[in-house]
């Protein structure tokens, strides 16, 4: 582990049974009130996509809002956004998925990508892979590629990551945490 990962992940929050008992919950809104680790996860993810092909980026509600506008800013991209269901006006799509809590949906604009784009998809965390699978869906079915997904932390044991490779997607994280 570098320098900046050590950094990161020792801002990093993890709260225990929380949202619920058995759950450690791997807080990092730390990170955004400490702007040397902000800069160093900015910087990771800029480092990591500037020379790339991507031509968008998706990022999820909410926390994903948060490093994705940075990184469409910095790789001037257009930034697009995949919302819980019921917060994004004019025509959408949604999907349901199943988190390792409970079930949700996301929604996009039927507009925010086309065929030909090539998406990168940001999220802070992976856990069970299905917020981030769900929103694939809804890219393919506007007709773009998801090109990789990527997030912050990667939460292994819970296989989301797996999940996702087996779809045929790259994932890429920062972080990882065993043992959930």
């Amino acid at each position: 582990m570098s320098y900046d990962e050590f950094y990161v992940k020792s801002v990093i929050r993890s709260l225990q049974d929380w949202p619920e008992p058995g759950v450690t919950f791997r807080d990092v809104t730390p990170i955004f009130k400490d702007p040397k680790a902000m800069r160093m996860v900015s910087d990771a993810f800029i480092q990591r996509y500037i020379d790339s092909d991507i031509t968008h980026i998706a990022c999820i509600d909410a926390r994903g809002f948060l490093f994705g506008a940075i990184l469409a800013h910095q790789l001037n991209l257009p930034l697009v956004l995949v919302r819980k269901k019921g917060k994004l006006p004019g025509e959408t799509i949604h999907q349901e998925y199943t988190l390792e809590y409970g079930t949700a949906a996301v929604e996009m604009q039927i507009d925010s990508v086309e065929s030909g784009d090539r998406v990168l998809l940001f999220d802070d965390l992976i856990a069970t892979g299905g917020t981030i699978l769900a929103a694939c869906t809804l890219i393919k079915k506007l007709g773009a590629e998801v090109i990789e997904a990527a997030a912050l932390i990667d939460l292994p044991d819970l296989q989301g990551s797996t999940r996702i490779q087996e779809l045929g997607i790259p994932v890429y994280s920062l972080l990882a945490y065993e043992g959930c």
